[in-house]
């Protein structure tokens, strides 16, 4: 039965490879660097520029906000703003909560 079975020959190990240590290091900053440039950079500059938008919000500017609705900026107060959405309608909502600043006449057509 043993003649079936080849005997396993133990080989000795060959040397390690030259920088075997630094490469997954350098994957790993690799993958960092790529990360950085791809995903975390560009949310911090949507974020900055959202910020910038918010900060120079005025009266009678046209905007819209995160729940979808369409208003004319009434009042800009610290952290809220009150949006009219309809004749006599005013809203108050968080500056954060901005989406957009539309083209003015934008409301007369919707």
């Amino acid at each position: 039965m043993n003649g079936l079975i080849p005997e396993a020959l133990a080989q000795t190990a060959g040397a390690p490879a030259p920088g075997g240590q630094i490469a997954p290091l350098l994957m790993m900053v690799l993958f960092v660097v790529i990360f950085y440039f791809l995903l975390i950079r560009p949310q911090q500059k949507k974020t900055r520029d959202h910020q910038t938008m918010v900060s120079k919000l005025v009266s009678g500017d046209e905007v819209i906000t995160a729940g979808g609705l369409l208003g004319r900026i009434i009042e800009v107060g610290e952290s809220f703003i009150t949006v009219e959405i309809a004749d006599g309608v005013r809203v108050k909502v968080q500056k954060q909560q901005i989406t957009s600043l539309v083209p003015k006449g934008t409301l007369r057509g919707a």
